[in-house]
């Protein structure tokens, strides 16, 4: 079945001309950004320049992307209305979501690694659930409907235990409505984390949180079932359709040694989608690079 691709974060092509969304200061320049006067300009640079990302991407036939997380540099230590350039930003983004919305493209987001919703630490959970109700934020900016289509995507983080299964459902009904509808959760890539079974089991099923399911990830991670299984499990907790996540091994494709789970420049197969309607986010280094070498390929 025919399924569409799209790359992730930073057009490496634009970059070369200093067009990205990742503009931002060092810790100590931020310190002395009192009046927040260049973390403004640098959030409107990036505002602007997601719009010639998508430009490019919509020039390019590129239909799925996933947008980077860092647009407002420092953004849990202000509320983004201090900024003194807010107006032009709120601008900026609308433009991004009208082309988004005409021209049919899907987007979403990944907040980082630190997002631990079943963390024990207050200061972790607090830190996380600001995280996620910024990029809640940045999506109605946008104007783009909140619904799984155009999600915002998390890992549970933390090694698998009934306990750590409850704390994640409390700290889900702590974050706003729009919020918990844009939630998607994907599985992990350690034996003792999170995988396609235990999400069904344990998150889908008591909070119908969908599941994104990542090829490589499950490699690593199993836990009894084929990726043919785990793929057509993690596609039946979806209300649209689903996003997936594919990369390869660096190790394998471009035969060095290291991390095994460290991801190739470059997807060198064909990707299975064993017969689904899926959406797919190609986590390649080589970024658009990699999309289009993926487009003539097959």
């Amino acid at each position: 079945m025919p399924h569409r691709t799209g790359y992730c974060c930073i057009n490496s092509t634009l970059a070369k001309q200093k067009i990205t969304t990742g503009r931002t200061l060092r810790q100590a320049s931020f310190r002395q950004d009192t009046k927040l006067e260049r973390t403004s300009l640098l959030t409107l640079q990036n505002a602007r320049d997601l719009v010639t990302i998508l430009k490019w991407n919509v020039a390019n036939n590129v239909r799925v992307f996933r947008i980077g997380s860092n647009i407002f540099p420092w953004f849990e230590e202000y509320q983004e209305t201090d900024l003194p350039d807010y107006q032009h930003i709120v601008l900026a983004l609308r433009e991004a979501g009208d082309i988004i919305m005409a021209s049919g493209m899907r987007v979403s987001f990944h907040p980082d690694h630190f997002v631990k919703l079943a963390s024990s630490k207050p200061e972790v959970v607090k830190r996380s659930l600001n995280n996620l109700h910024h990029h809640n934020l940045l999506f109605d900016m946008m104007g783009i409907p909140a619904n799984h289509y155009y999600p915002l995507n998390i890992h549970v983080g933390m090694n698998f235990t009934l306990e750590v299964v409850d704390r994640f459902i409390d700290r889900f009904r702590m974050l706003n409505d729009d919020t918990k509808t844009r939630l998607v959760v994907e599985n992990d890539d350690k034996a003792n984390s999170f995988s396609v079974k235990q999400l069904f089991d344990h998150i889908y099923m008591k909070i119908n949180t969908p599941i994104t399911f990542d090829y490589f990830h499950h490699t690593f991670h199993p836990d009894g079932l084929t990726s043919h299984g785990a793929a057509h499990l993690a596609s039946t907790t979806w209300d649209c359709t689903p996003l997936f996540h594919y990369s390869e091994s660096k190790n394998l494709n471009e035969g060095v040694s290291g991390n095994p789970r460290a991801h190739s420049d470059y997807a060198l197969n064909c990707i299975d989608d064993y017969h689904l309607n899926i959406d797919i986010d190609l986590e390649t280094k080589a970024k658009e690079l990699a999309w289009l070498k993926y487009q003539e390929m097959i």
